[in-house]
């Protein structure tokens, strides 16, 4: 992660960041990186990514990380976790979630997550990611931890980079982490 990225995550536990990634080479480098910081943090890391990619950075992390650091890795598989009941149904995937995270909150681990959101099209209902990220962004905010959303900024129509910019308070760019100046705060 970014010097400014780590120095958030230390200020405030309630961090939701967009991460409109280019290009798979520096995708993997910033999700390692950003389980790397994590771990070193003392905090479990919930990743929720796809079964090609995760094999990838498991490698390149275990190359920063040692063994026993990797325990405080919980990988979820991203098609599993978005499509839980057959379909992309933003309450399923909240259950989903919030089931994952109880143990962590109700022992009162410290945890952080990252989520690859991925489609085989962008043709879904985008008014269902909306609402999913405006739940996800209240569940930060109430449950105190940092969570990054990864899109394919080159797959991201401009309807659905607006809704994003929208419901993410902060941007991850290349290397610069961003406020969003489009971002609405949920009352």
């Amino acid at each position: 992660m970014n010097s400014k990225m780590t120095q958030l995550f230390n200020d405030q536990r309630s961090v939701h960041v967009l991460y409109p990634y280019n290009g798979m080479e520096k995708y993997i480098e910033q999700a390692v990186r950003f389980i790397q910081d994590g771990i070193t943090a003392g905090d479990c890391v919930i990743f929720i990514e796809n079964d090609r990619n995760y094999p990838i950075i498991y490698k390149e992390l275990s190359r920063v990380v040692t063994q026993d650091q990797l325990k405080f890795l919980h990988h979820v598989n991203n098609f599993d976790f978005y499509y839980s009941s057959g379909s992309y149904h933003p309450p399923s995937i909240t259950n989903y979630f919030n089931e994952m995270v109880q143990p962590y909150v109700e022992e009162e681990v410290s945890f952080r997550s990252w989520a690859h959101v991925e489609w085989a099209t962008m043709k879904d209902p985008l008014h269902l990611i909306e609402d999913f990220e405006k739940v996800v962004d209240g569940a930060v905010n109430l449950m105190s931890f940092p969570l990054i959303c990864a899109y394919d900024g080159d797959k991201m129509p401009d309807h659905l980079r607006t809704i994003l910019m929208e419901t993410h308070p902060y941007i991850l760019m290349e290397d610069d982490l961003i406020l969003s100046e489009q971002y609405q705060h949920l009352v």
